[in-house]
């Protein structure tokens, strides 16, 4: 061989054109290889040893000496039994390392001592005990003699002495249930081999371990040679995933045709990928850095994950909660429709008198006087005779016309029969003397419903439906994309094994198909249903109200609050959204898609407080125009506080600085009820409500109510801002959540208490929805907070939080958290849509405006 290799060389290299000097070259090279040959046999000494399993070799290897030990190993098809190479080099200091090349029959594995592992920045770490497990090949025959070889060299002029043991490693093939403990290390990783039994098709796999450091690394990978264990190619192939305390993986049988695994963990160089800290060590090239004691106690068991029946068994039962509210409310609407149908013999004519209308809304069936009637008493009185004293002390000066419009009913029935579209609600306040009535009537001391809903039935209608079809638009526009995120997101995780990627639950993650985590996207569910219904509802009850005002319906055109439902329909179609959104995110759940989660339960939170606003200030309210622009807003501070907010100061003091801006404006617009302007005169018009008011002479506010409820606004976004600018969560997408939910709970707050002094009452289906939701939502924030993984953390460390299931060996925690929310949510939609079911009765400039 070395005489074809010295061949080869001269006819390629130094042999040139001129051919007469090819004899002469060919002798030379001839007699330099036949020269080399006998340098090589004189200099180095290969000595072939016949080796036994569990025997330590003492030996030392120089440049002129080589030792091969040769092994028999009997391999059974029946069994499986680990082989495993230990060396320890007991010389330190050598200029050359010590290579150890293992040769068997369908394999070869080669490391050296030092075994030199790299960490971050290039930073080395020698390793002078090394164990490896050999990569046992297949056999067809029931029983076969394998020889394999340990071949030692160096190419040290020293001695360099070692010791080496083979030994067969017993309990090499995990059991099912049984738990397995060893101990691991960079340099002396272990595995092992899982063989499913008949009848289990997909097993989970849980590693545990007491010591959080130092970081390893679990993976799953097919039987085949060679085996990557070792942290610089762990990562080669099959799943894997770092772990500190906890891991687990699920595999299906599905995935590897020869029915088994093996279970490889490999303990890393450096703690930094599983949040530990690393060590500061000054960089120089070729420096070796002592990397101390890296052992670590770990714990394997491999149990069988759960079968089809409880897929089954899963799925019939997040259907039977969420269809039972479809029983229920089809249930509840034959018992009202019965009820209309009494009702239809007790019609009021569109020709009766006022008086008439009076005496007849005064009674009930019964010839009784309703209890509505003695609520509404005296102090809807007042506030109705203090209302138009304010309007004739205010019209002194120019008209008595400015105070309620009295409308014919005739002119209002007929406005059904005519087209939306040639309706624009600028068609109302482009005339200067309505612009005139709004300054009068909405500066009064005491407003009233009536004063607040004096546009066209048909203009409100319009501006009110667009709230429906812009997020209609806005869900199509944003839901494509992330649909198709999340399938890349799968499809990388699947492809690439890499389980760091998303944050599941790892215990109780029940794949199905390409889904890792099924369960998770399942639980999601109950938005979509519950949203669906609550269309369904709003569907319902819009019909019956144009029914009502199509027949002239007194209650229904001059009584109630009045009736607007485009908000209702943008709030269902948002609670679907938030559950296909929310399901997207679980997908592959991690902080680079987390606004999938929350982006529509900012929307909710924002209808919602729209709604309640809408209920007394129809006429005033957004336009959804307006709306959806600062939901834009608070969505696109979300991403960046997301990607940017991590303890960056200046990202802080800008969102507090906005945050702070934001609430005073706002509560501007509220106190004056839309009757300021933003320009470059209202420095000199504040200074003048702070003279007379203040100075000149010391008045309270005029509108007390709400005054009170935005100083408490004020006091609580302030706080919450100054708490973001102090402590600077992580979370900044639930941060600004609770900004939004804290908000919306003030204002449901100061709602139901102004509505309780206002003389009205709370119905009894409005009461019950209110108790039912505030205990769902109890037991719903319980689990929330249970955090099974967190992405504020490493994967590593989000795994410490994992925990089994709790429910039917199929939903965890969070799971339970999608149920209960999504009821949660929409009992909140139906306390918006009860709570004011006593006011259908009363006359509009007898509700309080507040």
């Amino acid at each position: 061989m070395v005489l074809r290799s010295c061949w080869k060389s001269r006819h390629k290299n130094s042999c040139g054109p001129a051919g007469w000097i090819r004899p002469a070259l060919l002798w030379f090279c001839v007699t330099q290889c036949v020269c080399g040959i006998g340098a090589v046999e004189e200099s180095t000494n290969v000595v072939q040893k016949e080796a036994e399993f569990d025997v330590t070799y003492n030996d030392t290897v120089t440049s002129q000496n080589q030792t091969i030990y040769a092994f028999n190993h009997t391999i059974s098809r029946n069994k499986t039994e680990g082989v495993r190479v230990t060396v320890d080099v007991l010389s330190r200091g050598s200029d050359s390392p010590i290579l150890f090349v293992v040769r068997q029959k369908q394999a070869v594995l080669s490391f050296q001592i030092p075994l030199i592992l790299r960490g971050l920045y290039q930073r080395k770490y020698p390793y002078n005990h090394v164990g490896r497990t050999l990569c046992q090949p297949p056999t067809r025959a029931s029983s076969e003699n394998q020889f394999f070889f340990v071949d030692v060299s160096t190419l040290s002029s020293q001695g360099t002495n070692y010791q080496l043991r083979v030994s067969r490693v017993e309990s090499f093939t995990l059991q099912t249930d049984t738990k397995f403990s060893f101990t691991a290390s960079p340099s002396q990783p272990q595995y092992f081999k899982y063989v499913f039994p008949d009848g289990v098709d997909t097993v989970i796999v849980k590693v545990n371990s007491d010591m959080t450091f130092p970081c390893s690394v679990m993976s799953i990978q097919d039987i085949q040679c060679p085996v990557y264990d070792l942290d610089n190619n762990v990562a080669f192939i099959g799943m894997y995933q770092t772990m500190t305390k906890k891991g687990a993986i699920t595999v299906q049988r599905k995935d590897f045709p020869s029915n088994s695994f093996y279970v490889v963990v490999v303990v890393k160089t450096e703690d930094e990928a599983c949040g530990g800290p690393l060590r500061f060590y000054p960089l120089r090239p070729d420096e070796l850095i002592d990397a101390g004691n890296r052992s670590k106690l770990i714990d394997v068991v491999v149990t069988p994950a759960i079968n089809s029946e409880v897929y089954v068994r899963g799925m019939l039962f997040i259907l039977g909660i969420f269809l039972s509210f479809y029983l229920l409310v089809l249930l509840m609407t034959c018992v009202e429709n019965k009820r209309m149908k009494k009702r239809e013999a007790f019609q009021i004519p569109a020709d009766m008198s006022p008086a008439e209308t009076a005496s007849l809304l005064g009674k009930n069936g019964d010839g009784q006087t309703p209890a509505s009637a003695y609520e509404y008493g005296s102090f809807a009185d007042n506030v109705s005779t203090l209302s138009s004293e304010a309007i004739t002390d205010s019209a002194t000066s120019t008209d008595n016309n400015y105070g309620y419009i009295e409308r014919s009913l005739d002119g209002v029935g007929r406005s059904r029969h005519e087209s939306l579209s040639s309706v624009e609600e600028d068609d109302y306040d482009t005339l200067d003397d309505i612009n005139s009535d709004k300054n009068i009537v909405r500066t009064k001391k005491y407003l009233c419903v009536s004063d607040l809903s004096r546009k066209d039935k048909r203009i409100l209608s319009k501006k009110y439906q667009i709230y429906f079809w812009n997020i209609a638009t806005i869900a199509v526009f944003y839901a494509l994309p992330v649909v198709q995120l999340v399938i890349t997101y799968q499809t990388v995780v699947n492809v690439t094994g890499n389980q760091d990627i998303c944050y599941y639950n790892f215990l109780c993650a029940h794949p199905l198909g390409a889904l890792s985590a099924f369960n998770n996207i399942l639980s999601n569910l109950g938005y979509v249903l519950l949203g669906f219904l609550f269309l369904l509802i709003i569907l319902k009850k819009d019909i019956v109200h144009n029914r009502a005002l199509f027949r002239n319906d007194l209650n229904a055109l001059e009584c109630g609050i009045p009736k607007h439902y485009g908000l209702y329909y943008a709030m269902g179609t948002a609670l679907m959204m938030e559950g296909l959104l929310s399901a997207c995110y679980h997908v592959c759940p991690n902080y680079t898609n987390f606004q999938f989660d929350t982006s529509f339960m900012y929307m909710i939170a924002g209808l919602c407080v729209l709604k309640l606003y809408q209920k007394r200030h129809p006429d005033i309210n957004a336009s959804a125009y307006t709306a959806y622009a600062c939901l834009a807003g608070v969505i696109f501070f979300s991403v960046l506080g997301v990607v940017f907010g991590k303890g960056n100061t200046v990202f802080w003091i800008v969102f507090s600085v906005i945050h702070i801006l934001a609430t005073m404006l706002l509560s501007t617009q509220l106190y004056y009820m839309g009757r300021w302007r933003l320009d470059s005169g209202i420095m000199r018009r504040m200074l003048n409500i702070l003279y007379t008011d203040c100075i000149r002479q010391c008045s309270g506010p005029m509108y007390i109510d709400r005054m009170v409820l935005l100083v408490l606004g004020n006091i609580i976004n302030w706080s919450l801002a100054a708490f973001g600018l102090l402590e600077r969560p992580n979370d900044f997408a639930s941060y600004l959540l609770a900004i939004a939910i804290c908000n919306l709970l003030l204002y449901f707050a100061f709602y139901i208490i102004m509505k309780l002094r206002s003389g009205e009452r709370i119905g009894c289906l409005a009461l019950v929805c209110i108790l039912f939701t505030a205990v769902v939502w109890g037991f719903a924030l319980f689990f929330f907070f249970q955090g099974l993984s967190t992405w504020q953390k490493t994967p590593a460390e989000s795994r410490e939080h994992n925990r089994d299931c709790i429910l039917l060996s199929f939903f965890d925690d969070h799971d339970i958290w999608h149920f209960l929310s999504s009821i949660a949510m929409f009992g909140s939609f139906l306390v918006l849509l009860t709570m004011d079911d006593d006011l259908d009765t009363v006359q509009r400039d007898k509700i309080l405006a507040f």
